[in-house]
């Protein structure tokens, strides 16, 4: 066991780094960019925490893990132990442990970030997460007696298997029903293997099966059994819907339907979960990358992910083009940080106007128009306002889009009583994730539009709080 170090002797050390692939081999192969803590370097970082009597890490996390106690138990080299304290309050901390945008929730809110670098505390859970399944020890919370009362969870995304892991315990059956073929939903087929391998999500989900969550994969709520059929016909007492922001969404712009336009759905998708990146063992119809020209419209993680898959791809010039500028960027900034490590070349305060083609309906070019920011409006954002007469032609071959998505209108076609916005996304109580039809909740980013992991894995525990309410009271 080791002790802990004085205050003044914490903020003395360092943050520890992350160690990293080498950028120039990275931006060649799929293997993961991170290469995770050792044990002596994990426990150092771990001496970093001042101990808080009211840890605001833990406000800063929408699933209120127990930081300081997980903490604790690293430096006490109680790495399982540790582990298991994460479970109790997140399913899969392997997986945020990755893709988590920390510097924005909860080591956005440490102490320690006030007067020095905060603590790491994503690559911290990381390392205890790694360590456990590397021992196949997982330490999974008990179940409750069971209580006779069936859920449905549609979809498999982080909001689902959330709200899956939390009901289970409470002794609820629970069957979550995902369209596609693989458990996971953005999480195998939106964010690439060099971020996130698809195995940490195979094991994770392993461990919700373990727990006793059923999986049903090929099914499409809404076409192959509907909401009403599942209370009615298939006796389940309560769904959630977690269906997610999956829509593309386009600019509108001549030239969006030639060949080579992709939006950074398809693109990813068939990278991620058909495996295109693999060509050798996966016959996945995707547009040659190799050697031509490939350009990303847009600022945000997603965006990252499509350019930087690109490049892996083999892409001879890679761009990210964006009308504002890099400060504004939504993406968290480790990912820019890599994506301009590995040779993605930036064009800020750019915008495209037109798509140009060939007499064969391919890309050729795209026409892009330099812009400004304006004054700032309400929220304090500067507008991106076009500059006249500055409109040049890029050479272009591949064009991905990524500007954000929308509701898939699916679920909510086939289930007329389930209020939506005007935007198609589930009306839903902001306390309860109650929708207008009795039994049904939702959460995640068919309510909330696209947001992060954590925050539709918190949706997904605020609904399991709620379900198991209403199944226990009646009451709605």
């Amino acid at each position: 066991m080791t002790e802990r170090l004085p205050p003044k002797e914490r903020t003395k050390i360092p943050r520890q780094a992350m160690p990293e692939q080498d950028p120039h081999e990275r931006a060649h192969n799929f293997a993961e960019v991170n290469r995770g803590l050792e044990i002596l370097v994990a426990e150092k970082e771990a001496q970093r925490c001042l101990a808080c009597n009211d840890p605001k890490c833990v406000h800063g996390c929408p699933v209120g893990v127990k930081i300081r106690e997980f903490v604790d138990l690293v430096i006490e080299g109680e790495y399982l132990k540790a582990a298991a304290k994460i479970r109790e309050d997140n399913v899969l901390p392997a997986v945020t442990g990755r893709v988590c945008p920390q510097e924005n929730q909860c080591e956005g809110s440490c102490i320690l970030g006030k007067r020095f670098s905060p603590l790491a505390i994503g690559h911290l859970e990381r390392f205890v997460a790694d360590y456990e399944q590397a021992t196949g020890q997982v330490g999974l919370p008990e179940r409750a007696p069971a209580t006779g009362k069936k859920v449905a969870i549609v979809g498999s995304g982080p909001a689902g298997l959330s709200c899956a892991g939390d009901l289970v315990l409470k002794g609820h059956d629970v069957t979550v029903f995902e369209a596609l073929h693989e458990i996971g939903g953005v999480l195998v087929y939106g964010i690439p293997e060099f971020r996130l391998p698809k195995e940490i999500v195979r094991n994770e989900v392993d461990n919700l099966r373990k727990m006793g969550v059923d999986f049903q994969t090929n099914v499409v709520i809404g076409k192959t059994v509907t909401i009403d059929e599942l209370f009615d016909e298939e006796g389940y007492d309560a769904v959630f819907i977690a269906t997610g922001a999956g829509l593309p969404k386009f600019m509108n712009l001549p030239g969006e339907h030639l060949g080579g336009v992709y939006s950074a759905n398809e693109f990813l998708t068939r990278v991620n979960l058909m495996k295109a990146y693999d060509p050798d063992h996966y016959d996945s119809p995707i547009y040659y990358c190799r050697d031509r020209n490939v350009a990303v419209i847009g600022g945000g993680n997603t965006a990252m992910d499509s350019i930087r898959s690109a490049l892996r791809l083999g892409a001879k010039n890679a761009y990210i083009i964006y009308r504002r500028g890099e400060e504004e960027m939504p993406a968290r900034r480790e990912e820019v940080h890599h994506a301009r490590d590995e040779g993605v070349q930036f064009l800020n305060l750019h915008n495209p106007v037109e798509f140009l083609g060939n007499d064969d309906g391919y890309l050729t070019a795209v026409k892009l128009i330099k812009m400004e920011l304006g004054p700032e409006d309400e929220s304090g954002r500067r507008s991106p306002i076009p500059i006249e007469s500055s409109e040049f032609d890029l050479p272009l071959d591949v064009a991905i889009i990524a500007i954000g998505t929308g509701a898939n209108p699916l679920v909510q076609s086939t289930t007329p009583d389930v209020k939506t916005n005007k935007w198609g996304y589930i009306v839903a109580d902001d306390q309860t994730l109650r929708t207008t039809k009795r039994g049904v909740f939702a959460g995640g980013d068919i309510v909330s539009g696209s947001a992060t992991v954590i925050l539709a894995m918190g949706a997904g525990r605020t609904a399991a709080r709620s379900i198991h309410e209403y199944l226990t009271t009646g009451e709605w």
